[in-house]
């Protein structure tokens, strides 16, 4: 059992710990890119959705490359104490990459359905921009972000290709079940390998069920208020 919950237990944090980096970086870009038609503005959709079509081992090599030793911002990170490259602090990025467009593309048309004339009330009393996207814009499309930050988790749980190439295969410190149970088939060990993607499955279909209930549990103190 031990060989399955160490790789359940750390596909979890990583899984987490990515959600939260989408969260932050896809709501931001969401929030900056809602509505705009600006050249640049496409620009920077279109850049932060090529993780959704690029191959995860070519996104991994591009990381792998930004944030390997020989990098400035891994001498950078190395020098802080904090290397990314073979560990789980990397396989989160990863993850978190791979992640963030579902978070972008989910919030961004749930900040589009927000009616623009309510912006412009809490604009005429005084209120800053960053006042109005938290009192205003997030509480009425917090939908979204959340079918957006479920998507997120579920994306992150299963990230395979990128996350081996920043990470690596290292039992007991970088070993995600999606490379565990390649690792088990690789080895030929079936048995195994059915246990981890039975695990795997039964944890993915779990955590969604709880959002799925927390949303409605949402909704309903929303309704009631």
């Amino acid at each position: 059992m031990a060989d399955i919950w160490h790789p359940l237990l750390l596909s979890l944090r990583i899984a987490g710990v990515a959600t939260g980096l989408a969260l932050l970086l896809g709501v931001g870009l969401a929030a900056l890119l809602a509505g705009r038609r600006h050249p640049l503005a496409g620009l920077v959709d279109t850049a932060a959705n090529l993780p959704l079509v690029l191959p995860p081992t070519v996104l991994g090599y591009f990381l792998l490359t930004a944030l390997g030793a020989r990098s400035p911002l891994g001498v950078w990170l190395d020098s802080l104490g904090l290397p990314l490259v073979f560990t789980w602090r990397g396989a989160a990025v990863a993850a978190a990459v791979v992640a963030t467009p579902l978070v972008l593309q989910a919030s961004k048309a749930a900040f589009e359905t927000v009616d623009p004339d309510l912006r412009d009330m809490a604009r005429t009393l005084g209120r800053s921009e960053l006042a109005i996207f938290l009192q205003v814009t997030l509480p009425l499309a917090w939908r979204g972000v959340l079918a957006g930050a479920t998507l997120a988790f579920a994306r992150a749980l299963g990230e395979f290709g990128a996350t081996l190439m920043v990470a690596g295969n290292i039992p007991g410190r970088t070993q995600t079940l999606p490379i565990a149970i390649y690792d088990a088939v690789q080895a030929g060990d079936q048995a195994r390998a059915n246990q981890l993607a039975l695990a795997l499955t039964l944890a993915a279909v779990l955590l969604l069920l709880a959002i799925r209930v927390m949303g409605r549990s949402l909704a309903g103190e929303k309704k009631g208020s």
